[in-house]
C-alpha cells in the first residue's frame, strides 16, 4: 500500500507544478501582452503630439505670417558735388 499512496503523492505534486508552471506561463504571456500595448499606446500618443505641435505651428505661421507694408517711396535727391578742397602738398618741415 505504501506504493500506493506515494504515487497518488507523487501525482499531486506533479499536477501542483504543472498547474503553477501553467500559472506562470499565463502570467508571462499576460505581461508581454500588457508591454506590447503599452509600446503602442507611448507611439500613438508620442505621434498625436508631435502632428499637434506640428499643426499649432503651421497654424500658428499662417495666422501671424507678416505681409509687407508698401512704403513711400523717396523722390532720389542729387548728391551735392563735392567742393574743390586744397590738396594737402608739402609741409613746410618737410
Amino acid at each position: 500500500m505504501a506504493a500506493r499512496g506515494s504515487k497518488n503523492a507523487q501525482q499531486r505534486a506533479q499536477a501542483e507544478r504543472a498547474r503553477i508552471h501553467a500559472a506562470r506561463v499565463s502570467w508571462h504571456d499576460g505581461q508581454i501582452r500588457r508591454r506590447v500595448r503599452d509600446n503602442v499606446v507611448g507611439i500613438v500618443v508620442g505621434v498625436v503630439i508631435v502632428a499637434a505641435a506640428i499643426a499649432s505651428q503651421v497654424v500658428h505661421a499662417q495666422v501671424t505670417a507678416p505681409e509687407p507694408t508698401p512704403t513711400p517711396t523717396v523722390a532720389p535727391t542729387e548728391t551735392p558735388a563735392p567742393s574743390e578742397a586744397p590738396v594737402p602738398g608739402e609741409t613746410p618741415a618737410g
